[in-house]
């Protein structure tokens, strides 16, 4: 299992950013290689229970389902999907002076077969720069939209 871990403070509160991160429509704007998500369920409060999406990897399409499998109002949501690549990411949330301590934390295991295994270093390499980017795109948006 790979683990990635990256942390920033935007100048927004908790609820602005949780608001946000569980609407499945507003990935795509944040996550550099989301191409599209579909199928979006959603729950009685209008936020979203789950979607499929595709994602580009190296030119590669990947297709899955991602399920909001663990949701704490404004201090918690943790994604997780399944297709291409199985992965979990967890975004916390803690007030912190006029906005937000943010932690994204993002958990994948790699297939196993040869050709995969060799390249995990360049996947590593790719999948830390997507999450900073994601991290600073959602920063960018919180704290100016």
């Amino acid at each position: 299992m790979e683990r990635i871990k990256k942390t920033a403070f935007i100048e927004a509160p908790p609820a602005k950013i949780f608001g946000y991160l569980m609407n499945a429509r507003n990935v795509p704007e944040i996550w550099p290689r989301m191409v599209a998500v579909s199928n979006i369920r959603s729950r009685p409060d209008g936020t979203s229970e789950s979607n499929d999406f595709t994602y580009r990897m190296a030119g590669v399409k990947l297709h899955g389902h991602t399920e909001f499998a663990d949701v704490e109002r404004d201090r918690r949501i943790a994604w997780k999907s399944e297709g291409g690549i199985k992965s979990t990411t967890r975004w916390t949330l803690a007030p912190h002076g006029n906005g937000t301590d943010i932690i994204d934390e993002v958990e994948y295991e790699m297939p196993s077969n040869l050709l995969v295994r060799l390249g995990a270093p360049l996947v590593r390499m790719f999948n830390e720069r997507e999450v900073a980017a994601c991290m600073e795109n959602l920063k960018t948006r919180m704290e100016t939209g």
